[in-house]
């Protein structure tokens, strides 16, 4: 027998390469006969492995891939590729695959940083093809992620879990069928990963205004920043994002849980077309490398905690911007905005921030005042009286800089040299002022010259935050492309506007230049994320304060530096539903402070569809009404029933705000979303997938909107638990199991609702942030019988830079509460106590609610840190299942830790 294994391996090497050699043959053989002999019909044969190498650690792998036959279609194809399989964190999987004899563009390192490798790539020991195994793993001790690469004609790769075997990305070839071989061109890309059919459930890859937030079987999905309204669905619009939550549905054999969940990013910033096919998902990118990163879950919200981890955590927002805000693109001068404010003081609505459009400046140019409409002098008297009520003022920039020999900010920029270039000159294009130069915010000089140019209009005029438009980059024009040029014109048209139009259409022509020598063809969807990495830079350096920027175009990382709104939707019903999707989807992207314009920007909106819409935009993160110039006023005094609906529904806003603001503090630290899907509480309910016409705030309060006309009702599902309406306690719904109810829903109200073991702290309802931040907290305790209730909140001044950074001046106050046979009991854990003794903030009032079967309150104790009780009011009432409890008159100092107890009695018998 030893000397037959022996043999056997003797033959081994010789065999291995004549096996190799005879099903490349087959394989070309196979295509050949596929496509009737017309090769030149087929885009790539994808490559062979020629060697693997593992490093001594372990956790990284690195093979070199040989073309298997040229095609001339979308351009010749690279040679030599190096594919580098690594664990640079326990949870997540990188997969680079680059040209092995050019370094290409990729996104720099200064914008996302990322892990580098820890060894030298050529040190590793190396494998040859003719003595490789069919298949080489990677593994790390702490992660459920598995790497496989297949040694077969084509090459394949596989990334599965540990735990259950379930394949989450396959790049495994179908010999069949040659669009999932890898494609490695110049100026095209393309993989293709197999999905488990009818168990993938995908979100994300955006931006796309979409009526579904689960992406739809045969979707073509377009990343190319461009000036495309958001009342344009389907098509690509401001911001690219190419990275997607995967929702899985148990396997047959049980391996796989149901809400088993994972992400994938392709980190690449060129254009690139996207098909999901329901059991296949494809990547059609013209430029760049493969950057491939796995994030294993395995719940969705660990995912996105994940993700964010390396693109960055969100921009922690400052306290007054998740108040209210009004803007209009049209108001004629200072005494116009002064109406607006004054319009909502009259009618009681909250107002925190007052904005303006481009109306405000001198010809529209940047770092200007129209002397007549805005004089400097009357907008600085207008916002200090704004900063005296507690309110703040926001206003809006282009990038575009007008050529003008007179104007100083232009005059600067180009003593300082800093605008892009095409053919060695600055690129000339036409925005709102007429011909303009753009920044170049990838040269450093570029972004002092923006920093220095917010400094000196600040020291102007004291606004509190900035809007930043037209930032795709949005051109009026489209310049004519270079003669012969593939980037002007690239091999590969995709799908640009959803008619495959240029590249170079109204933006700036990819043939220009960054610093750097850095082509727009491969920079050209960072340009967004660049101008707002700047302006928060400046602010920070400005103010000194936690900056608040609202930005167009994102990419990738911008939730680090930046707040995002939709864009040009428009007034109607579908735009109304499409909003909820969207904002989803940001949650997921890593910018989770985002908002649609309430009442809709283009058309004219109706009284009906505005007082839905703010009964819905009251719930957004960002909440702004906002509409264009060509349209009637929509400011929500103007109709009574508007104005009524906004007192109640803004009212229940502010009410929030101590809860809205601490999700944005965990955003901030573990990258969570505020308004997210129902799956990310409830993964294991897969009725929850395709629900996009509903969201939670956080884990723990359900907003289901009308959203269609003359509606009086709405059929909203409930997962599993005891659910009770906001705006009246006493109303309670019970979902042994998930499922839809039909709720009243009366032209001035909108079904909100919390889920038992709860707990909310509130604030009273005011008119500004600033007043409600000096009203009594109120804690409403959502008791279950069948888990422990719990909530927190963190508290600081709203504006410090750094949120709750290492000796800042910050507490963080949690509670549990729980029930125990006719006693409930709720304490308090303190972390940093003293900011919050300092402050004098105290709790007055206790509202438990979900009580069972109790008749009213027997006794009741309230011990604080100094084991003192506290003399205060108690009552209880109920209607229906559930009953409620109030202690009032409490003067609790928030940042000492306390414990209240009571009894009930449960029986008229009971003494």
């Amino acid at each position: 027998m030893d000397q037959k294994i022996g043999k056997k391996a003797r033959l081994s090497l010789p065999l291995q390469n004549l096996l190799h050699q005879i099903s490349l043959l087959c394989f070309l053989i196979l295509l050949s006969c596929l496509v009737d002999g017309e090769s030149d019909e087929i885009v790539g044969y994808g490559y062979a492995v020629q060697s693997v190498g593992v490093d001594q650690s372990g956790k990284l792998l690195k093979a070199e891939l040989r073309l298997i036959k040229n095609s001339a279609i979308f351009g010749p194809d690279i040679q030599n590729l190096n594919l580098v399989a690594s664990f640079d964190a326990g949870d997540r999987l990188r997969i680079r695959i680059s040209d092995s004899d050019k370094e290409r563009w990729e996104v720099p390192q200064e914008i996302i940083p990322r892990p580098s490798y820890p060894t030298p790539l050529g040190s590793f020991p190396r494998n040859h093809s003719s003595s490789l195994e069919r298949r080489q793993v990677l593994i790390h001790p702490s992660s459920d992620l598995i790497f496989t690469l297949y040694n077969t004609t084509p090459f394949g790769f596989t990334v599965s879990r540990r735990s259950s075997g379930d394949v989450l990305f396959s790049m495994l070839p179908d010999t069949s069928e040659s669009s999932t071989f890898l494609v490695f061109k110049d100026q095209y890309i393309q993989l293709s990963s197999s999905l488990p059919k009818n168990r993938s459930s995908l979100y994300g890859l955006g931006e796309h205004t979409k009526s579904s937030f689960k992406l739809r079987t045969n979707d073509m999905l377009t990343l190319w920043n461009a000036d495309i309204g958001s009342a344009n669905p389907d098509v690509n619009l401001y911001g690219s994002h190419p990275f997607y939550l995967d929702v899985r549905s148990a396997s047959k054999d049980g391996r796989v849980r149901t809400g088993s969940s994972h992400g994938v990013l392709l980190l690449n910033s060129n254009g690139m077309d996207i098909v999901y096919g329901g059991d296949r998902i494809t990547y059609k990118v013209i430029g760049g490398i493969i950057d491939l990163y796995i994030f294993e879950g395995p719940s969705p919200e660990m995912v996105v905690q994940q993700y964010t981890e390396l693109i960055g955590r969100p921009a922690p927002m400052p306290y007054w911007s998740f108040g209210f805000h009004q803007c209009r693109w049209g108001y004629k001068n200072v005494s116009d905005v002064e109406g607006v404010v004054a319009g909502y003081a009259k009618a009681g609505i909250p107002l925190e921030v007052i904005w303006t459009d481009i109306d405000y400046m001198d010809g529209f140019k940047d770092f200007t005042l129209d002397p007549i409409s805005f004089p400097q002098d009357h907008m600085k008297k207008f916002i200090d009286t704004l900063h005296q009520k507690g309110q703040k003022y926001v206003l809006i920039l282009d990038p575009g800089i007008n050529i003008n020999k007179s104007y100083a900010t232009y005059i600067r920029g180009m003593e300082a040299d800093i605008f892009m270039k095409r053919d060695g000159i600055p690129y000339s294009g036409v925005v709102w002022p007429g011909s303009v130069y753009f920044p170049d915010f990838l040269n450093p000089k570029g972004r002092a010259f923006w920093g220095n140019e917010i400094k000196l209009f600040r020291d102007l005029l004291p606004f509190d935050g900035l809007w930043l438009d037209m930032n795709e980059i949005s051109n009026f024009i489209t310049s004519l492309p270079t003669p012969s040029s593939t980037l002007d014109s690239p091999p590969y048209q995709i799908n640009n506007a959803g008619v495959r139009r240029p590249v170079n259409n109204l933006t700036v022509p990819v043939t220009s230049l960054h610093f750097g020598n850095i082509t727009v063809y491969n920079a050209h969807n960072l340009y967004g994320l660049l101008e707002a990495l700047a302006t928060n830079a400046a602010l920070v350096n400005v103010t000194g304060k936690r900056p608040f920027i609202l930005s167009r175009s994102t990419f990738v990382g911008s939730g680090k530096y930046t707040a995002h709104w939709t864009g040009d939707n428009a007034a109607t019903w579908d735009d109304l539903a499409y909003s909820i999707p969207s904002i989803l989807n940001f949650g997921i992207f890593g910018i989770p402070m985002v908002g649609a314009d309430i009442c809709g920007f283009s058309g004219n909106t109706t009284e009906e569809l505005c007082r839905r819409w703010i009964q819905l935009g009251a719930f957004y993160p960002f909440a702004r009404d906002h509409s264009a110039i060509d349209t009637r006023r929509q400011e929500l005094y103007l109709w009574d029933s508007v104005a009524a609906t906004a007192r109640k529904v803004l009212g229940l806003r502010y009410q929030l705000l101590p809860h809205l603001y601490t999700l944005t503090y965990e955003a901030h630290k573990k990258g969570t979303p505020i308004a997210r899907p129902l799956f990310f509480s409830f993964p294991q309910d897969t009725n929850t997938y395709e629900i996009s016409s509903q969201f939670f705030i956080g884990n723990s309060i359900l907003v289901s909107p009308v959203l269609k006309p003359g509606a009086v009702s709405v059929n909203a599902y409930f997962p599993a638990g005891n659910w009770f309406d906001l705006f009246n306690y006493n109303n309670s719904i019970i979902a042994e199991v998930g499922k839809y109810i039909t709720l009243d829903a009366p032209p001035d109200h909108i079904n909100v609702h919390v889920r038992e073991g709860n707990i909310l702290v509130l604030h009273e309802e005011a008119l500004t942030t600033h007043e409600a931040r000096k009203t009594a907290f109120h804690l409403l305790v959502v008791v279950s019988s069948k888990e422990n209730s719990s909530g927190e909140v963190f508290l600081d001044d709203g504006e410090e830079v750094e949120m709750g950074g290492e000796g800042g001046n910050w507490s963080l106050v949690k509670f549990d509460a729980g029930v125990d046979g006719d006693k409930v009991m709720i304490r308090s854990s303190i972390v940093n106590g003293e900011f919050a003794i300092s402050q004098k903030w105290i709790i007055n009032k206790v509202t438990f609610i979900g009580i069972e079967k109790v008749k009213r309150i027997k006794e009741y104790e309230l011990h604080t840190s100094k084991n003192g009780v506290t003399e205060s009011t108690a009552r209880y009432y109920s209607s229906g299942e559930f009953g409620i409890a109030e202690i009032s008159d409490l003067s609790l100092l928030v940042g000492k830790e306390f414990q209240l107890e009571f009894r009930f009695r449960t029986s008229p018998l009971q003494i």
